[in-house]
This record gives structure tokens, sequence and C-alpha cells, in this order.
């Protein structure tokens, strides 16, 4: 049995199977609260549920990674993980002789270009657009590795000198408040306003909703967010020049009116013998994109 773990600065999956099938599924809100050692604890707690041996285990961490020895660099979101050895705490806890660990943008990479979005392309970019906001390349079924413990880290890419990152910009979180802000000098009649209600968390959840509707606040969010977006991809297109781009994480299932944005806005930000620029797709693979590019790992 292979094992599949993402490790989010949200939500922790684990899963059992091959392939694109999940034969076991476990889910877990991450309590920041607890850091490191909550998660761990859930893992630990999973494994114990499974009544076969585990022969092969891949891990897509949220945060630097050295893959070369399973040792996390650092996570944005949780405290706790600094310098910890994945691999070996997982050898602990399992008959696994192959363990391997990913950031997990680099792994929903492989999963989409494997099983999703990218399937039919060759050289496949994935930004991840989540809590925060990463990036992984595969070029021919392959996770591009820069030198230890990281690369194609998009989301540290800076939008100008003042030190506005893609992260700052265009994460889940940073849309939220951006929302929030909105909110405080809008009407009782915006339609924006109407769908948040009393919501203090997670607003970014009803762009989608309020933009269908015609409302102006949440258009405006969602053409500042593609502009943000396709200037960092720019970035991306002049260094690697990849055949598609595909959308991820939590912010992509706003779906269709952010990947058309994104398509429109890119060609003004790259150079005319790169035009018209990368395929731009959705992530195909939805909330199981890191997990099932964590089992073909």
């Amino acid at each position: 049995m292979n094992l599949g773990i993402e490790i989010g600065g949200t939500k922790l999956q684990v899963v059992a199977g091959e392939g694109t099938t999940l034969v076991k599924q476990y889910r877990y809100t991450v309590d920041k609260a607890r850091g490191a050692a909550g998660i761990l604890a859930h893992i630990e707690e999973a494994i114990g549920q499974l009544a076969e041996p585990v022969q092969a285990v891949g891990v897509g961490f949220g945060g630097p990674v050295d893959t070369q020895t399973g040792r996390i660099a650092t996570s944005h979101q949780i405290e706790g993980w600094s310098g910890f050895s994945l691999t070996d705490w997982l050898r602990q806890r399992t008959s696994a002789d192959r363990i391997r660990v990913e950031n997990d943008a680099n792994v929903a990479a492989l999963g989409e270009a494997l099983y999703g979005a990218g399937r039919t392309f060759r050289q496949v970019f994935y930004v991840t657009l989540g809590s925060g906001v990463g990036g992984g390349m595969v070029i021919d079924g392959q996770i591009y590795h820069g030198m230890p413990p990281g690369e194609t880290e998009i989301g540290h890419i800076r939008l100008d000198k003042s030190g506005k990152t893609l992260e700052s910009a265009c994460s889940g979180w940073a849309v939220d408040n951006e929302i929030r802000r909105a909110l405080a000098d809008l009407s009782t009649d915006s339609i924006l306003k109407k769908l948040v209600g009393p919501a203090e968390t997670g607003e970014a959840r009803f762009l989608r909703a309020a933009f269908d509707q015609g409302d102006p606040t949440a258009r405006q969010i969602f053409e500042r967010i593609a502009d943000d977006l396709a200037f960092a991809l720019s970035h991306v297109v002049h260094l690697l020049h990849p055949e598609v781009i595909v959308l991820g994480g939590g912010l992509s299932l706003t779906g269709e009116p952010l990947r058309a944005a994104v398509e429109k806005a890119l060609p003004a930000y790259i150079m005319g013998a790169f035009q018209p620029g990368p395929a731009i797709r959705l992530a195909e693979l939805g909330e199981n994109t890191v997990p099932i590019g964590a089992l073909n790992l």
C-alpha cells in the first residue's frame, strides 16, 4: 500500500492507494496553536488505522524542504517544523522502504501533470493559490529541482521594490483581508456585502457568486488579482517558458472568470517572441491534487 500525505497551512490529508485510486482518505483541520506536533499526531493516528503495511510514502509539504534528506527547512504558516527530519520520523512509524518528501506545490504539479490539466503537455508549471502561494515545474513527468531547499517559489516573487510579493497580494488570506477592507466602505445594498454577511473568515469564497451577479467591487478585486498574478507569471514564462500554466489551490475554485482574466492579462507582460504565451488551465484534481501527486512520487 502506498501512502500520500498533504501537509498544508490549514488542512492535512492522508490517503492510501495507487495512481488516482484512493482506498482510504483522512482529512484534518490544522490547529495552528498545536503547531507541527498536532499535525504529526494526526498523521500517526491515520497510519494506525491502516490494515495493510505501508510500502512507500510520498509527502507534499507546505514550505521549502531538502528533498535529498527529507528534512524540513521551514513552514511559513505553522510553528515547529524548522530542521525537522520528516523522513526519519515516518520511517520509525511505517514499514516503508521508500519515503520521499517534497514541497506541496511540486507534488501538486506532478499530480496535475500526470493525471490533471497538464497531462497532454510536456512542460507544466503549476501555481497554487491557497493559504500561501507556491509553484512547481514538471518536465516530461519529472519534477524540476534546483539546489536544496527549494525552487520555483513564485509566491515570493516581488511585484515591486516595496517588498510586495505575489503571496502578500494573491493568497487566500490576502484576498480575504482585501474583501474585509472593502466591505467597510460598501453600502448595505452591495451584493458582495450581502453574500459575505456575518462571515469573519474565508470571505474570498463569496467572490465568484458576487462576480456572477455583476457586483462591481467583486469585478474590481478579480481584475486586480488576475493582473498581479499575470505579472508574476510573466517571469515564469521568460525564465522557463512552459507549455501550460495550471492554476490550483482554493482561490482557483473561483473558476473560469479568474482563468480567463489571467489569460487576457498575461500577453501584455511577455515579450513578442513568446506571444501569445502558454495555455492557461484550471487544475482538474481539486482537493486531491496534492494527495494524488504524493501517491505518485
